[in-house]
């Protein structure tokens, strides 16, 4: 069974059957059409580039859950959706594409894929015994606890890279403003038996740190 945290471990709505299943995935289908409706207007108004944005979108959405977290992708679809996102904006409202946008894109897709990849430590058990395959189990909970630090190396790094290539104005360097919450997150990790008590804290600097570095990165943009 999935332990529930304040960061991890679903809503409950599904287990506690205040929902049925089928309602669920009714629902979830019937907005996924309301949102592909939406960004039909855009294909029609901006051209085929929305198109292939937009058939990403669904495709990652629909099969999001099923092939693509048991292929232990989930985090790098979660970091390509940000780009898109990013991107796609840009672009319905530009008509042009740039790598500056692509970029910047990737690295917010990066800070969800992050937390994503945190959270996914206490459901361990109860996902590898529903069969699922998420990059955590793939990899084995130690050896996640090793790679960690390359999510937030990886995003800094890209900041510090897009100001050095003139994507971005010296201004994006505030992002680097969120580094102590990535040090505690670190810190918390670091030599834990990575179990659902020890790895809250963790989640907890994760988030926060994703939204900080998120807030300071459009804030830069603004400046």
């Amino acid at each position: 069974m999935t332990t529930r945290t304040k960061f991890s471990g679903g809503t409950g709505v599904l287990p506690e059957k205040l929902l049925s299943p089928r309602a669920v995935y009714s629902a979830g289908i019937v907005f996924l059409i309301l949102g592909a409706a939406i960004g039909t207007y855009f294909v029609v108004t901006k051209g085929i580039t929305v198109a292939i944005i937009l058939g990403f979108a669904v495709a990652a959405i629909y099969f999001y859950s099923t092939s693509i977290v048991n292929a232990g992708l989930g985090e790098l679809f979660v970091a390509i959706k940000g780009a898109m996102i990013v991107l796609g904006t840009f672009y319905v409202q530009t008509t042009t594409l740039d790598p500056a946008a692509a970029l910047i894109g990737i690295i917010i897709g990066l800070l969800s894929a992050t937390v994503l990849f945190i959270n996914a430590f206490p459901d361990y058990a109860a996902d590898k015994s529903g069969g699922r395959r998420t990059l955590v189990i793939v990899l084995g909970r130690r050896n996640a606890a090793r790679i960690f630090p390359l999510f937030f190396i990886a995003a800094y790094g890209m900041i510090v890279a897009s100001v050095l290539v003139g994507y971005a104005a010296i201004y994006a360097l505030i992002g680097l403003g969120s580094f102590p919450l990535a040090l505690r997150a670190l810190m918390q990790v670091r030599g834990k038996n990575v179990e659902v008590n020890d790895m809250v804290p963790a989640m907890a600097s994760t988030v926060m740190y994703s939204r900080v570095t998120g807030f300071l990165l459009a804030f830069s943009f603004l400046l």
